[in-house]
């Protein structure tokens, strides 16, 4: 049986640019899928699609059980978005701006008026309450913006790159507020690009690269791709490097990384600390000084360096989307009419 949020298919393409290249998708209700990858990916142009803002060439996808393509309308109403820029309206107060959306929701106007102030609340957001939002600073934004998307508590949330801008108290605080809208039955695809935020939310992740899902499974099972754990050590002299590249190539489970100028070397191993001690000796015993040295699990440039096979960059998707008159570059307006 098809998840909260289903996709088989979906092709996006902008002139020449294929931003998604047969997207497939499956997000059981009340759960979390964080979609994960470099800039320009598909991920933003996958989001849009679900939410009505755009159109796929070819696909298929249901929201909530309902069909996005046929029925748009009925989707919006049982979904919550939060789009990768804050859509505020920049002269009405922070009030203001969540009464007005629960109004387009047809909340009866006191309804409206006492979820305002449960979010300004919750999203510490009083003391600005009554400030034109052109004053407010980007994070307040964004809280805002992530507050007016949770006016109707919908069954089904996106998130696109919700936490970009927050420090990181208000980071952990929206964490908060999303596994309590989880825990409270709501399904949510969470765009992102930060790794620790997918540990911490997401019980599947999918990696997105030139538009097509290429790995997709839980967060250590992600890192166990890239090596599972690593051992970096930082040799005291550089005349050590090629001594400790043979010594950690006798522990590692795949290729030693030099960094000469730092006399860094890496290794990715499985064994956890009862390894690293292994290999502290035998760097004694092999009379090689070290000036540090740790087991750390990877990084998100790891994953994304082994899945991918190159570093996040900007590519054609957000050129598209910024400026070449497609229906992306219109998405704060259009998040407003979703409301609607």
């Amino acid at each position: 049986m098809p998840g909260a949020i289903h996709a088989e298919g979906l092709v996006k393409t902008f002139g020449d640019v294929k931003a998604l290249d047969g997207v497939d998708l499956d997000v059981p209700e009340g759960t979390v899928l964080g979609l994960l990858g470099p800039n320009g990916a598909g991920k933003t142009t996958t989001v849009r699609c679900l939410t009505t803002l755009l159109r796929p060439d070819s696909g298929t996808a249901v929201v909530a059980g309902i069909d996005v393509l046929k029925h748009p309308d009925a989707v919006r109403r049982n979904i919550g978005l939060s789009g990768q820029f804050a859509a505020v309206d920049e002269y009405l107060t922070g009030r203001e701006n969540l009464q007005m959306v629960g109004r387009l929701y047809q909340l009866k106007a006191a309804a409206a008026k006492a979820r305002a102030e449960e979010l300004l609340e919750q999203f510490h957001l009083v003391d600005a309450a009554d400030r034109p939002t052109k004053t407010y600073s980007g994070g307040m934004r964004r809280r805002l913006d992530l507050a007016a998307a949770l006016v109707v508590s919908p069954p089904v949330m996106f998130m696109d790159e919700p936490t970009t801008g927050l420090d990181p108290r208000n980071r952990q605080q929206l964490w908060e507020v999303i596994k309590q809208l989880v825990s409270g039955g709501t399904t949510l695809l969470l765009t992102t690009q930060y790794l620790e935020e997918a540990d911490h939310l997401a019980h599947d992740i999918a990696v997105v690269d030139q538009g097509r899902v290429i790995a997709q499974g839980t967060s250590d099972q992600l890192k166990a791709r890239t090596g599972g754990e690593r051992v970096e050590v930082v040799v005291h002299e550089r005349e050590h490097i090629p001594t400790a590249a043979e010594v950690l190539r006798g522990f590692g489970k795949g290729d030693t990384t030099v960094e000469e100028h730092t006399r860094k070397l890496t290794v990715p191993v499985t064994g956890g600390a009862k390894l690293l001690a292994e290999v502290i000796r035998e760097l004694d015993t092999r009379g090689i000084e070290i000036d540090d040295i740790g087991l750390r699990r990877p990084t998100l440039d790891d994953v994304f360096l082994s899945l991918t096979g190159h570093v996040a960059e900007l590519t054609a998707e957000e050129n598209g989307a910024n400026g070449s008159g497609d229906p992306a570059a219109k998405e704060p307006r259009q998040q407003k009419e979703a409301a609607k």
